[in-house]
């Protein structure tokens, strides 16, 4: 597929196809008995079965470091630990084993660890944090809190400390000291969302739950498109006998998200009269809470801390199906889709959020290239509800990845077939199948789908991009595809594939300095996409760069682009370009090309 006319890639991150959605310990050793070349030769792969062979310290170490760059949290505390084993008291080996055994889940491997770490540093934050968490854990709430005695670091641990001494002194019976330790947490203007909403819950599981309702409103104030602090703020308002004010606040949600499974429960829970209970009742399961919170938040500034909340939260309330989700985003991040597949495995079949994980899983099979296990398994989800319109995308997107065009435009056409109305928040069924139509030659009856997109929505960039250099591809309306096109790169000014879009509409109409132009923006946006750079190098040639074209032609081979591109590649490079190769002009329309 021509990578100008960008439509989402399902090999790719499966939870971004769907649209969904701090300080980290650090320190250094030099080591200079064995080179970096061999540790940086080790690949996640080579990580895949027991490690059964011994290791040198150095060896182990560097292992270790290679898995940590590789992302693969388990090998790497498993060859730190190992080497902690031949060098018991390095502290930096103790952290390191530690805090990967923590981000792993690998509790059994980190607590023998905690003592040890306090023994070297007083205030080793992770150390404090998660002897505290154990002592949630066991209901031993005095011995939570004096856990908390030491490593607040920086305005994370602060926060974090806070919301777990507020719950461990709810947890001793004072529900009040809890809700003031909250409240007078000093820290920057974003506390406010995490103190809020632990005190209400925190209120609401002593059954205070008009007090709770407050600061559920406070919380919701500081942001009220955070999803669990908009479904609990609804269900107090429900709880507290206001109910339409609890409708209002789940309209407001849609209009952001429309049928969130949560929030759909959620509703039907108030229109059937059912009882709300609590969200959380213990104080484990209040710190599990607030832990995901904080550990979905940080997960863009250090995916190993993240990892450490989350797999925090979920050991203190295995039940918690959010942060499971959670998990499975983070390892899809670290490119682990087994791992992210076991953790969406695990949500509770009985959960709102089990339809949700089924969908990513399916893509996590697409994108460890199982076509057939993906396809079935979303398949599956479609035949229990044809209307689900996310899992038919998804399906769809997995059939289109893998070129079977017809099939997906079939399952695309089913989920179209559901619906009363085609509406703008469809949109993407319609701009699937016109691209599958437009892959199978149906032309027309792509545009017809193209268009009817931008009748919905009609500053939808991706679809003005598609049309529009599809159009340009076919010689047809060329003016029209220009505008729509530069229409798109207004909108998505920083979009490489788009601006290559506009250089090459400039290329095929013979304005080649202003391709040039447009496409060296586009290769600055996206340096290592090989059809860009091929594009530039077109253009190049055309205004008399040929030097500058055959160097980007080369760098286009290099970056390993598709047999029958490279074969068009490697003749240029060999050859250079003929003169005529189908330049149009405005006016031109199919029949003249």
């Amino acid at each position: 597929m021509d990578h100008s006319r960008q439509s989402f890639d399902t090999r790719r991150s499966p939870l971004s196809l769907l649209g969904r959605r701090t300080a980290i310990l650090a320190a250094t050793v030099a080591v200079t008995t064995v080179t970096w070349a061999h540790a940086a030769s080790l690949s996640t792969s080579q990580f895949a079965e027991p490690l059964t062979q011994e290791y040198s310290l150095a060896g182990s170490y560097l292992s270790g470091r290679s898995a940590l760059q590789a992302q693969d949290l388990g090998h790497a505390a498993e060859f730190f630990e190992r080497a902690l084993r031949l060098d018991p008291d390095n502290y930096y080996l103790q952290d390191r084993t530690f805090v990967m055994a923590l981000a792993d889940g690998n509790f059994d491997r980190a607590q023998p660890l905690i003592d040890r770490l306090l023994e070297n540093d007083r205030d080793h934050f992770l150390a404090h944090f998660f002897k505290s968490a154990k002592a949630l854990k066991a209901r031993d709430y005095t011995q939570a809190i004096e856990a908390l005695d030491g490593g607040d670091i920086n305005p994370l641990s602060r926060l974090t400390f806070a919301i777990m001494a507020a719950w461990a002194e709810a947890g001793r019976g004072n529900t009040d000291k809890g809700v003031e330790i909250l409240s007078t947490v000093e820290g920057p203007n974003w506390f406010e969302l995490f103190t809020s909403f632990n005190a209400g819950l925190i209120l609401e599981a002593a059954d205070r739950r008009a007090e709770a309702l407050d600061y559920y409103e406070e919380a919701y104030g500081a942001d009220p498109g955070a999803l669990r602090i908009t479904n609990a703020y609804a269900r107090a308002l429900a709880a507290n006998a206001r109910q339409q004010e609890a409708f209002e606040v789940l309209d407001a949600y849609e209009q952001l998200v429309p049928n969130h499974p949560l929030l759909v429960a959620t509703r039907d829970k108030i229109t059937s009269g059912g009882t709300v209970d609590p969200l959380v009742t213990t104080p484990a399961e209040g710190v599990a809470e607030a832990l995901y919170g904080l550990g979905s938040a940080i997960s863009r500034d250090g995916e190993e801390l993240s990892a450490v909340y989350l797999q925090t939260s979920r050991y203190l309330d295995e039940d918690l199906d959010a942060a499971a989700i959670a998990l499975g985003t983070l390892f899809d991040q670290l490119g682990n889709n087994a791992r992210a597949i076991e953790y969406l495995d695990s949500v509770d079949p009985a959960s709102p959020m089990k339809r949700e994980a089924e969908i990513q899983i399916g893509l996590h099979y697409n994108v460890l290239d199982d076509l057939e296990q993906a396809r079935a398994h979303l398949e599956d989800l479609v035949k229990e509800d044809p209307s689900d319109l996310e899992a038919v995308t998804a399906l769809g997107n997995v059939l289109r990845s893998h070129s079977l065009f017809e099939e997906a435009e079939a399952a695309y056409s089913a989920g179209i077939s559901t619906l009363d109305e085609v509406k703008r928040q469809n949109w993407p069924l319609l701009y699937f199948r016109g691209i599958t139509l437009e892959r199978q030659d149906k032309w027309d009856q792509a545009e017809a789908d193209f268009r009817k997109v931008l009748d919905l929505y009609p500053d939808q960039p991706m679809v003005l991009n598609y049309l529009g250099y599809s159009l340009v591809d076919r010689g047809m309306k060329l003016e029209e595809a220009l505008e729509m096109i530069k229409t798109a790169v207004r909108l998505r000014p920083t979009d490489g594939y788009i601006v290559d879009s506009l250089g090459w509409v400039y290329y095929r109409l013979g304005r080649y300095e202003e391709a040039v132009s447009q496409l060296e923006r586009a290769v600055a946006l996206r340096p290592q996409d090989p059809i860009l750079n091929d594009h530039l190098g077109d253009a190049y040639w055309k205004v008399g760069r040929k030097l500058e074209a055959r160097f980007k032609w080369n760098h286009a081979r290099d970056l390993e682009p598709e047999p029958d591109h490279l074969e068009k590649i490697l003749d240029k490079i060999a050859n250079g370009m003929p003169e005529d190769d189908g330049t149009l002009s405005i006016g031109q329309n199919s029949n003249e090309r």
